[in-house]
Protein backbone atom coordinates (compact mmCIF):
# COMPACT_ATOMS: atom_id res chain seq x y z
CA UNK A 1 0.00 0.00 0.00
CA UNK A 2 1.53 3.35 -1.16
CA UNK A 3 -0.02 6.63 0.48
CA UNK A 4 -0.69 8.34 -3.15
CA UNK A 5 -1.06 7.45 -6.60
CA UNK A 6 -1.17 10.12 -9.19
CA UNK A 7 -2.85 9.40 -12.70
CA UNK A 8 -1.26 11.98 -15.62
CA UNK A 9 2.22 13.53 -15.95
CA UNK A 10 1.21 16.46 -17.66
CA UNK A 11 2.15 19.65 -15.57
CA UNK A 12 -1.04 19.61 -13.51
CA UNK A 13 -0.39 16.06 -12.71
CA UNK A 14 3.49 16.53 -11.64
CA UNK A 15 2.72 19.60 -10.10
CA UNK A 16 -0.03 17.83 -7.67
CA UNK A 17 2.43 15.35 -6.97
CA UNK A 18 5.41 17.56 -5.82
CA UNK A 19 2.93 19.28 -3.58
CA UNK A 20 1.24 16.05 -1.82
CA UNK A 21 5.24 15.28 -1.46
CA UNK A 22 6.24 18.40 0.66
CA UNK A 23 2.97 18.59 2.42
CA UNK A 24 3.56 15.21 3.58
CA UNK A 25 7.74 14.47 3.80
CA UNK A 26 8.12 11.08 3.63
CA UNK A 27 5.25 9.80 1.97
CA UNK A 28 5.26 7.29 -0.58
CA UNK A 29 3.41 8.10 -4.05
CA UNK A 30 3.42 6.75 -7.75
CA UNK A 31 2.88 9.27 -10.49
CA UNK A 32 1.23 6.72 -13.30
CA UNK A 33 1.66 8.07 -17.15
CA UNK A 34 0.72 6.26 -20.21
CA UNK A 35 3.08 7.69 -22.45
CA UNK A 36 7.59 6.78 -22.56
CA UNK A 37 7.84 10.34 -21.53
CA UNK A 38 6.30 13.48 -19.36
CA UNK A 39 4.25 16.32 -20.94
CA UNK A 40 3.61 14.89 -24.34
CA UNK A 41 0.73 16.00 -24.53
CA UNK A 42 -1.38 19.66 -23.38
CA UNK A 43 1.89 21.02 -21.77
CA UNK A 44 4.36 20.36 -24.14
CA UNK A 45 1.82 21.29 -27.18
CA UNK A 46 0.78 25.18 -26.57
CA UNK A 47 1.91 28.41 -26.97
CA UNK A 48 4.50 28.78 -23.82
CA UNK A 49 2.53 31.69 -22.55
CA UNK A 50 3.01 32.76 -18.83
CA UNK A 51 -0.55 34.40 -18.46
CA UNK A 52 -1.12 37.47 -16.34
CA UNK A 53 -4.84 36.95 -15.87
CA UNK A 54 -6.35 39.53 -17.94
CA UNK A 55 -9.29 37.80 -19.40
CA UNK A 56 -10.62 36.58 -15.98
CA UNK A 57 -13.52 37.27 -14.03
CA UNK A 58 -12.10 39.35 -10.71
CA UNK A 59 -12.24 37.73 -7.76
CA UNK A 60 -12.46 34.49 -9.45
CA UNK A 61 -10.45 31.24 -8.89
CA UNK A 62 -8.89 31.23 -12.26
CA UNK A 63 -8.22 34.73 -11.34
CA UNK A 64 -6.37 34.03 -8.18
CA UNK A 65 -4.53 31.13 -9.75
CA UNK A 66 -3.40 32.67 -12.35
CA UNK A 67 -1.66 35.31 -10.55
CA UNK A 68 -0.15 33.20 -7.97
CA UNK A 69 0.57 30.84 -10.25
CA UNK A 70 2.71 33.07 -12.57
CA UNK A 71 5.18 33.90 -9.82
CA UNK A 72 5.27 30.56 -8.98
CA UNK A 73 6.75 30.03 -12.29
CA UNK A 74 8.66 32.67 -12.74
CA UNK A 75 10.55 31.73 -9.08
CA UNK A 76 10.21 27.73 -9.98
CA UNK A 77 12.19 28.74 -13.35
CA UNK A 78 14.73 31.30 -11.55
CA UNK A 79 15.96 28.24 -8.95
CA UNK A 80 16.01 25.70 -11.31
CA UNK A 81 17.96 27.84 -14.26
CA UNK A 82 15.01 27.38 -16.85
CA UNK A 83 15.34 30.18 -19.68
CA UNK A 84 12.13 32.63 -19.51
CA UNK A 85 10.69 35.86 -20.21
CA UNK A 86 8.47 39.02 -19.51
CA UNK A 87 7.87 40.92 -22.98
CA UNK A 88 4.39 41.91 -21.89
CA UNK A 89 1.66 41.26 -24.65
CA UNK A 90 -0.65 43.74 -26.47
CA UNK A 91 -4.07 43.68 -27.26
CA UNK A 92 -4.84 45.19 -30.40
CA UNK A 93 -7.84 46.83 -31.41
CA UNK A 94 -8.07 47.05 -35.34
CA UNK A 95 -11.69 48.42 -35.38
CA UNK A 96 -14.45 50.69 -33.93
CA UNK A 97 -16.39 47.92 -32.97
CA UNK A 98 -13.85 46.10 -30.63
CA UNK A 99 -13.14 49.76 -28.76
CA UNK A 100 -15.98 48.53 -26.00
CA UNK A 101 -14.56 45.19 -25.04
CA UNK A 102 -10.73 46.20 -25.01
CA UNK A 103 -11.88 49.07 -22.75
CA UNK A 104 -13.69 46.57 -20.51
CA UNK A 105 -10.53 44.21 -20.82
CA UNK A 106 -8.49 47.32 -19.36
CA UNK A 107 -11.06 46.71 -16.26
CA UNK A 108 -10.80 43.52 -16.11
CA UNK A 109 -6.92 43.61 -16.16
CA UNK A 110 -6.78 46.82 -12.78
CA UNK A 111 -9.34 44.72 -10.87
CA UNK A 112 -7.40 41.62 -11.34
CA UNK A 113 -4.45 43.67 -9.90
CA UNK A 114 -2.37 44.55 -12.78
CA UNK A 115 -1.34 47.44 -14.59
CA UNK A 116 -2.68 47.63 -18.01
CA UNK A 117 -1.46 50.32 -19.96
CA UNK A 118 -3.92 52.11 -22.88
CA UNK A 119 -1.98 53.29 -25.81
CA UNK A 120 -2.76 54.77 -29.34
CA UNK A 121 -2.16 54.08 -32.61
CA UNK A 122 0.72 56.44 -32.71
CA UNK A 123 2.46 54.68 -29.80
CA UNK A 124 1.54 51.28 -30.79
CA UNK A 125 3.40 52.23 -34.24
CA UNK A 126 6.55 53.11 -32.36
CA UNK A 127 6.71 50.29 -29.88
CA UNK A 128 5.66 47.52 -32.52
CA UNK A 129 6.40 49.03 -36.15
CA UNK A 130 5.30 45.98 -37.85
CA UNK A 131 1.56 46.09 -36.09
CA UNK A 132 -1.07 48.11 -36.98
CA UNK A 133 -4.30 49.36 -34.72
CA UNK A 134 -6.60 52.05 -33.53
CA UNK A 135 -5.66 51.16 -29.42
CA UNK A 136 -4.35 48.41 -27.58
CA UNK A 137 -3.42 47.87 -24.14
CA UNK A 138 0.00 47.16 -23.15
CA UNK A 139 -0.03 44.32 -20.13
CA UNK A 140 3.70 43.81 -18.86
CA UNK A 141 3.54 40.85 -16.38
CA UNK A 142 2.89 38.26 -19.55
CA UNK A 143 6.01 36.22 -19.88
CA UNK A 144 7.47 33.23 -21.97
CA UNK A 145 8.67 30.19 -21.24
CA UNK A 146 9.09 25.97 -22.30
CA UNK A 147 6.55 24.31 -20.19
CA UNK A 148 8.20 20.95 -21.66
CA UNK A 149 11.14 22.63 -19.85
CA UNK A 150 9.05 23.14 -16.76
CA UNK A 151 7.61 19.89 -16.63
CA UNK A 152 10.46 18.03 -16.62
CA UNK A 153 11.84 19.65 -13.81
CA UNK A 154 8.89 19.55 -11.67
CA UNK A 155 9.81 15.37 -12.66
CA UNK A 156 13.12 15.43 -10.85
CA UNK A 157 11.36 17.59 -8.04
CA UNK A 158 8.90 14.76 -7.63
CA UNK A 159 11.70 12.10 -8.02
CA UNK A 160 13.75 14.62 -5.17
CA UNK A 161 11.76 14.19 -2.86
CA UNK A 162 10.77 10.27 -2.88
CA UNK A 163 8.23 9.92 -5.12
CA UNK A 164 8.33 7.33 -8.11
CA UNK A 165 7.74 8.60 -11.79
CA UNK A 166 6.34 5.61 -13.91
CA UNK A 167 6.31 6.10 -17.74
CA UNK A 168 4.09 3.00 -19.83
CA UNK A 169 1.91 2.82 -17.08
CA UNK A 170 -1.78 2.67 -18.72
CA UNK A 171 -4.08 2.96 -16.29
CA UNK A 172 -6.89 -0.04 -17.50
CA UNK A 173 -9.32 -0.41 -13.67
CA UNK A 174 -9.90 1.72 -10.44
CA UNK A 175 -11.45 -0.05 -7.77
CA UNK A 176 -12.38 1.37 -4.56
CA UNK A 177 -12.54 -0.06 -1.11
CA UNK A 178 -13.10 1.02 2.14
CA UNK A 179 -9.12 0.85 2.69
CA UNK A 180 -8.08 2.28 -0.56
CA UNK A 181 -7.75 1.85 -4.32
CA UNK A 182 -6.75 -0.41 -6.61
CA UNK A 183 -4.86 0.95 -9.88
CA UNK A 184 -4.79 -1.84 -12.13
CA UNK A 185 -1.99 -1.28 -15.47
CA UNK A 186 -1.89 -3.26 -18.24
CA UNK A 187 1.11 -5.24 -16.87
CA UNK A 188 0.58 -5.06 -13.01
CA UNK A 189 -1.54 -3.06 -10.33
CA UNK A 190 -0.91 -1.24 -7.48
CA UNK A 191 -2.78 -0.12 -4.16
CA UNK A 192 -3.24 3.38 -2.78
CA UNK A 193 -4.79 4.63 0.12
CA UNK A 194 -5.50 8.10 -2.02
CA UNK A 195 -5.77 8.80 -6.23
CA UNK A 196 -5.93 12.01 -8.11
CA UNK A 197 -6.29 11.64 -11.72
CA UNK A 198 -5.17 14.34 -13.86
CA UNK A 199 -5.39 12.95 -17.16
CA UNK A 200 -6.64 15.74 -19.34
CA UNK A 201 -8.47 14.95 -23.00
CA UNK A 202 -8.32 11.40 -21.44
CA UNK A 203 -10.39 12.41 -17.92
CA UNK A 204 -13.79 11.42 -18.79
CA UNK A 205 -12.65 7.64 -19.59
CA UNK A 206 -10.52 7.57 -16.49
CA UNK A 207 -13.01 8.91 -14.36
CA UNK A 208 -15.22 6.24 -15.75
CA UNK A 209 -13.04 3.31 -14.69
CA UNK A 210 -14.10 5.02 -11.29
CA UNK A 211 -17.87 5.00 -11.75
CA UNK A 212 -17.87 8.81 -11.99
CA UNK A 213 -17.98 9.81 -15.51
CA UNK A 214 -21.06 10.43 -16.01
CA UNK A 215 -22.92 13.74 -17.16
CA UNK A 216 -19.72 15.01 -19.46
CA UNK A 217 -16.96 14.33 -21.87
CA UNK A 218 -13.97 15.96 -23.27
CA UNK A 219 -13.49 16.94 -26.79
CA UNK A 220 -10.87 17.64 -28.71
CA UNK A 221 -9.79 21.31 -30.17
CA UNK A 222 -7.62 21.32 -32.49
CA UNK A 223 -5.19 24.43 -31.96
CA UNK A 224 -3.48 25.04 -35.26
CA UNK A 225 0.30 26.78 -35.06
CA UNK A 226 2.45 28.46 -37.74
CA UNK A 227 5.83 29.56 -37.32
CA UNK A 228 7.34 32.39 -38.98
CA UNK A 229 10.84 31.83 -40.44
CA UNK A 230 14.39 33.04 -38.96
CA UNK A 231 14.43 35.73 -40.77
CA UNK A 232 11.37 37.42 -39.00
CA UNK A 233 12.12 36.59 -35.95
CA UNK A 234 12.70 40.35 -35.18
CA UNK A 235 9.08 41.17 -36.13
CA UNK A 236 7.51 42.06 -33.34
CA UNK A 237 9.34 42.67 -29.25
CA UNK A 238 5.93 41.89 -27.63
CA UNK A 239 3.34 39.21 -27.69
CA UNK A 240 0.32 40.65 -29.89
CA UNK A 241 -3.31 39.31 -29.36
CA UNK A 242 -6.29 40.62 -30.80
CA UNK A 243 -9.06 41.25 -29.04
CA UNK A 244 -10.72 38.25 -28.19
CA UNK A 245 -14.07 36.75 -29.64
CA UNK A 246 -16.81 36.63 -26.64
CA UNK A 247 -18.74 33.98 -28.38
CA UNK A 248 -15.37 31.79 -28.16
CA UNK A 249 -13.53 30.21 -24.98
CA UNK A 250 -10.13 31.04 -26.88
CA UNK A 251 -8.21 34.11 -27.14
CA UNK A 252 -8.14 34.36 -31.36
CA UNK A 253 -5.12 33.78 -33.37
CA UNK A 254 -2.18 35.15 -31.97
CA UNK A 255 1.94 36.41 -32.70
CA UNK A 256 3.99 34.91 -29.90
CA UNK A 257 7.66 35.43 -29.16
CA UNK A 258 9.14 31.81 -28.09
CA UNK A 259 12.20 31.44 -25.59
CA UNK A 260 14.13 29.92 -28.00
CA UNK A 261 14.37 33.02 -30.27
CA UNK A 262 11.53 32.09 -32.99
CA UNK A 263 7.81 33.12 -33.07
CA UNK A 264 4.47 31.66 -33.38
CA UNK A 265 1.83 31.85 -35.44
CA UNK A 266 -1.54 30.75 -33.83
CA UNK A 267 -3.89 29.01 -32.46
CA UNK A 268 -7.30 28.43 -34.23
CA UNK A 269 -9.96 26.35 -32.62
CA UNK A 270 -10.90 23.28 -35.13
CA UNK A 271 -12.90 20.39 -33.24
CA UNK A 272 -10.45 17.15 -33.73
CA UNK A 273 -11.36 14.04 -34.49
CA UNK A 274 -8.58 12.29 -32.44
CA UNK A 275 -7.95 13.54 -28.54
CA UNK A 276 -4.17 12.26 -28.82
CA UNK A 277 -3.22 12.83 -32.68
CA UNK A 278 -1.27 16.09 -33.71
CA UNK A 279 -0.98 16.38 -37.79
CA UNK A 280 -3.69 17.59 -40.02
CA UNK A 281 -6.39 15.51 -40.91
CA UNK A 282 -5.78 13.14 -37.92
CA UNK A 283 -8.78 10.54 -37.15
CA UNK A 284 -8.72 8.23 -34.77
CA UNK A 285 -12.22 5.80 -34.88
CA UNK A 286 -12.83 5.17 -31.46
CA UNK A 287 -12.84 8.88 -30.73
CA UNK A 288 -14.57 9.79 -33.47
CA UNK A 289 -17.25 7.62 -32.81
CA UNK A 290 -17.05 8.11 -28.64
CA UNK A 291 -17.62 12.34 -30.09
CA UNK A 292 -20.67 11.29 -32.11
CA UNK A 293 -22.54 9.21 -29.53
CA UNK A 294 -22.13 12.13 -27.05
CA UNK A 295 -25.19 14.12 -27.14
CA UNK A 296 -23.77 16.77 -25.59
CA UNK A 297 -21.96 17.46 -28.88
CA UNK A 298 -24.88 17.38 -31.03
CA UNK A 299 -26.46 19.77 -28.04
CA UNK A 300 -23.35 22.20 -28.96
CA UNK A 301 -23.07 22.00 -32.32
CA UNK A 302 -25.59 24.56 -33.41
CA UNK A 303 -24.44 26.97 -31.36
CA UNK A 304 -21.16 27.14 -32.58
CA UNK A 305 -21.61 26.11 -35.77
CA UNK A 306 -21.34 29.16 -37.48
CA UNK A 307 -17.59 30.29 -35.60
CA UNK A 308 -17.28 26.72 -36.03
CA UNK A 309 -17.53 26.64 -39.75
CA UNK A 310 -15.33 29.56 -40.20
CA UNK A 311 -12.50 28.04 -38.06
CA UNK A 312 -12.96 25.09 -40.32
CA UNK A 313 -12.19 27.00 -43.75
CA UNK A 314 -9.71 28.60 -42.49
CA UNK A 315 -7.63 25.08 -41.13
CA UNK A 316 -8.34 24.08 -45.01
CA UNK A 317 -7.17 27.67 -46.83
CA UNK A 318 -4.46 29.29 -45.59
CA UNK A 319 -5.01 32.45 -46.96
CA UNK A 320 -8.47 32.79 -44.82
CA UNK A 321 -6.22 31.67 -41.81
CA UNK A 322 -3.69 34.68 -43.18
CA UNK A 323 -6.24 37.09 -43.24
CA UNK A 324 -6.79 36.59 -39.70
CA UNK A 325 -3.46 37.59 -38.73
CA UNK A 326 -2.75 40.62 -41.33
CA UNK A 327 -6.05 42.64 -39.34
CA UNK A 328 -3.19 43.48 -37.24
CA UNK A 329 0.32 42.55 -38.89
CA UNK A 330 -0.24 43.76 -42.50
CA UNK A 331 2.85 42.65 -44.21
CA UNK A 332 2.88 39.14 -43.50
CA UNK A 333 2.56 36.77 -46.69
CA UNK A 334 1.40 33.42 -47.51
CA UNK A 335 5.17 32.11 -47.72
CA UNK A 336 6.10 33.42 -43.75
CA UNK A 337 3.84 31.07 -42.32
CA UNK A 338 5.69 27.66 -41.99
CA UNK A 339 4.90 24.22 -41.11
CA UNK A 340 4.54 24.00 -36.83
CA UNK A 341 2.98 20.95 -34.66
CA UNK A 342 -0.31 21.55 -33.83
CA UNK A 343 -1.89 21.60 -30.37
CA UNK A 344 -5.42 19.91 -28.69
CA UNK A 345 -7.26 21.62 -26.11
CA UNK A 346 -8.88 19.03 -23.20
CA UNK A 347 -12.63 20.93 -23.08
CA UNK A 348 -15.20 19.69 -21.22
CA UNK A 349 -18.84 19.52 -22.37
CA UNK A 350 -22.04 18.73 -20.10
CA UNK A 351 -24.64 16.51 -21.70
CA UNK A 352 -26.91 19.83 -22.19
CA UNK A 353 -24.40 21.17 -24.52
CA UNK A 354 -22.63 23.54 -22.45
CA UNK A 355 -18.99 24.01 -21.92
CA UNK A 356 -17.20 23.90 -18.64
CA UNK A 357 -15.25 27.10 -18.71
CA UNK A 358 -14.02 26.57 -15.07
CA UNK A 359 -12.33 23.77 -13.13
CA UNK A 360 -14.42 20.95 -12.42
CA UNK A 361 -13.74 18.09 -9.84
CA UNK A 362 -15.25 14.51 -9.78
CA UNK A 363 -14.64 12.40 -6.26
CA UNK A 364 -15.30 9.52 -4.30
CA UNK A 365 -14.32 8.54 -0.67
CA UNK A 366 -10.79 8.38 -1.61
CA UNK A 367 -10.59 9.97 -5.31
CA UNK A 368 -10.15 13.56 -6.60
CA UNK A 369 -10.36 13.18 -10.86
CA UNK A 370 -9.91 16.82 -12.13
CA UNK A 371 -12.23 16.81 -15.15
CA UNK A 372 -11.63 20.04 -16.63
CA UNK A 373 -8.93 22.38 -15.76
CA UNK A 374 -8.96 25.02 -18.50
CA UNK A 375 -6.64 27.93 -19.52
CA UNK A 376 -4.14 29.63 -17.25
CA UNK A 377 -3.42 25.39 -16.21
CA UNK A 378 0.13 25.32 -17.44
CA UNK A 379 0.60 28.55 -15.64
CA UNK A 380 -1.52 28.11 -12.94
CA UNK A 381 -0.36 24.38 -12.21
CA UNK A 382 1.19 25.00 -8.49
CA UNK A 383 -1.36 26.98 -6.86
CA UNK A 384 -4.24 24.34 -8.63
CA UNK A 385 -1.92 21.68 -7.45
CA UNK A 386 -2.54 23.15 -3.64
CA UNK A 387 -6.27 23.09 -4.61
CA UNK A 388 -6.54 19.55 -5.13
CA UNK A 389 -4.62 18.48 -2.10
CA UNK A 390 -6.69 20.59 -0.38
CA UNK A 391 -9.70 19.04 -1.72
CA UNK A 392 -8.79 15.43 -1.75
CA UNK A 393 -7.48 15.24 2.05
CA UNK A 394 -10.59 17.10 3.58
Amino acid sequence: MIDFCVIGGGIVGLATAMTLLERHPGASLVLCEKEQGIARHQTSHNSGVIHAGVYYPPGSLKARLCRAGAAWTRQFCRDRGIAFAQPGKLIVATEDTELGRLAALEKRAERNWLRPRRIDAEELRRLEPHIRGIAAILVSDTGIVDYGEVAAAMAARVVELGGEVRLGARVVGLDEDQAGVTVSLEDSELRAGRLVACAGIQADRIARLAGIGDGFAMLPFRGEYFRLPESRADLISHLIYPVPDPEMPFLGVHLTRMVDGGVTVGPNAVLGLARERYPKFSFERHDAAELLRFGGFWRLAPRLLRTGLGEQLDSLIKSGYLARVRRYCPELTLEDLLPHEAGIRAQAVLSDGAMVEDFMFRSTARQLHVVNAPSPAATSAKPIAGEICDRLLS
